[in-house]
């Protein structure tokens, strides 16, 4: 992974794993990060992340059962 500085409020300093973490769980909820991508750059192991998307509103099953969904549909037609 490679090393990004960002200018950020310094009330936000004072919490920064929680920023890091949530910044990683948006780019894991617009598709631009894997979940073990996210996970990486959150400190965190893979599940241990997963666990925690909940906490920024993200539902880690949710995409993977739209997927499937689709799927189910394609095969109905």
């Amino acid at each position: 992974m490679n090393t990004l500085t960002l200018k950020v409020p310094a009330s936000l300093e004072k919490d920064r794993q929680n920023t890091v973490r949530f910044i990683a769980a948006k780019l894991y909820e617009s598709d631009k990060l894997t979940l073990g991508q996210a996970a990486q750059m959150a400190g965190m192991k893979k599940w241990d992340f997963a666990e925690i998307l909940v906490d920024y509103g993200i539902h880690y099953l949710e995409p993977a059962l739209r997927e499937d969904l689709e799927i189910v549909e394609r095969g109905r037609k």
